[in-house]
């Protein structure tokens, strides 16, 4: 098929060279000039594992084509894809500006029959704006449709996620989109994974729903650490005791420094935001993201109860809000080293691959090669991103770096006895 994507962030680039793999014809549209001309030339402007290789291939393949020529990418396809931002407005509303431009470019310059596909995370009643939009625009009445397929892609392990889905999700009154939908998923499908066939409203919801139970289940073990800090339990032994019960299962269960990264903080107050729209309660996830937020912050309080921050040297490691990504957005490091500032301490700082990124936005910060020279003669560590990286370091060569013994372990991957036996000072998450 041929295909447009808009849009080359994480899911825009994923999914086009996903796409691509598959054998489709694709183009990818952006009006950031700088990205496409770097993707033009083979530099990928992300880091996903995996996606390297594949985006070489359907390049150099001529399946992968960039462009910022919007004309040509409606026009020369069969499925345009919207796979724009939809950040958090003023209003902590789903900002919908790009998805609103990108429809009235597609109604302007329409050629024939399309399938508008709403892939960037949007709320109920949004292929219905998009509807309107288009047709607002349309200077001759062509027919198309607009489906729903809302992408479940997690940043770190995206391809995967593309190649081998949990579900795929199409929502869609219309036959035709659905018959020519199916067709494109079908060698994905052919791997057991269900497409599952919804209504458009209900599809819209799915990703909402999904990533408020994510980060409602971040936020209810993350809260239920301080009960076990306060009552002498372990959260790591409770996380497996719920975790085992198969009502539940084991997945995010785990007690931290709370979420980030460019969904769930968004998606949260977003739904919050279409349920006062819709004059329902949302006091669940009011709470939710309550609880996030001042969980980003438990690691000042711990560092505080051993240390005067004030005129302090403090060694952060990890800035990306989760391991495998570059991607900083919402990213609890950011939090707590603007925090650390404000009480006069100065930080030093290593991530394996977001430093880059992280140079854009913070200051007055030292950023290290590696994680040793991050450490020397500061006062304490605090891990803030679970990379593989720390988990397996020489802590007694930690020890004798740091000015004094004192680790704030903000994702549990030090075991509390053995770092206490060595002489740190181990302040854990509900341990």
């Amino acid at each position: 098929m041929k295909l447009t994507v808009v849009g080359t962030g994480y899911v825009g680039l994923v999914s086009g060279t996903g796409f691509a793999n598959l054998g489709n014809d694709v183009i990818c549209l952006d009006v950031n000039r700088g990205i496409i001309e770097k993707l033009k030339n083979g530099e990928l402007t992300i880091y996903e594992p995996g996606l390297g290789e594949i985006y070489q291939q359907n390049l150099k393949g001529g399946r992968l084509l960039f462009t910022t020529d919007t004309i040509k990418a409606v026009q020369e396809s069969e499925i345009i894809f919207i796979c724009v931002g939809t950040p958090s407005n003023e209003k902590e509303e789903a900002d919908l500006t790009a998805v609103r431009e990108v429809a009235a470019a597609i109604g302007k310059h329409m050629n024939e029959y399309k399938i508008i596909v709403n892939k960037s995370t949007v709320p109920v009643g949004t292929a219905d704006l998009v509807e309107k939009i288009i047709k607002e625009n349309q200077t001759q009445e062509i027919p198309f449709d607009v489906v729903s397929n809302p992408e479940f892609l997690r940043e770190g392990a995206a391809v995967k996620d593309f190649e081998n889905p949990d579900r795929i999700i199409v929502g869609t009154d219309s036959q035709k989109a659905q018959d020519m939908m199916s067709s494109l998923y079908r060698s994905v499908a052919r791997t057991g994974r269900p497409i599952m066939l919804t209504d458009i409203r209900s599809a819209e919801l799915i990703k909402y729903a999904s990533n408020a139970m994510l980060a409602t289940r971040i936020s209810f073990m993350n809260q239920l650490a301080h009960l076990c800090e306060k009552a002498g339990a372990d959260i790591r032994h409770v996380s497996r005791g719920l975790g085992l019960d198969n009502r539940i299962g084991p997945r995010f269960l785990h007690a931290g420094l709370g979420f980030g990264g460019s969904c769930f903080p968004k998606d949260v107050k977003a739904l919050i935001a279409t349920l006062k729209q819709f004059e329902c309660d949302a006091d669940l996830f009011e709470a939710v993201h309550r609880i996030n937020e001042k969980q980003k912050l438990i690691a000042i309080d711990k560092l505080q109860s051993v240390l005067d921050l004030k005129n302090s040297m403090i060694a952060v490691w990890g800035i990306a809000f989760k391991p495998k990504t570059d991607d900083i957005r919402e990213a609890p490091a950011l939090k707590i080293i603007e925090e650390l500032q404000q009480r006069g301490a100065t930080v030093n700082a290593y991530d394996p691959v977001a430093m880059d990124n992280a140079k854009k936005i913070v200051t007055n910060v030292q950023f290290f090669e590696n994680p040793y020279e991050t450490i020397r003669e500061c006062d304490a560590l605090i891990v803030v991103t679970e990379w593989n990286e720390f988990r397996n370091l020489d802590m007694r060569a930690v020890k004798v770096l740091l000015k004094q013994p004192i680790v704030v372990d903000g994702r549990n991957i030090y075991d509390p006895k053995e770092m206490r036996d060595l002489g740190f000072t181990y302040l854990g998450i509900g341990r």
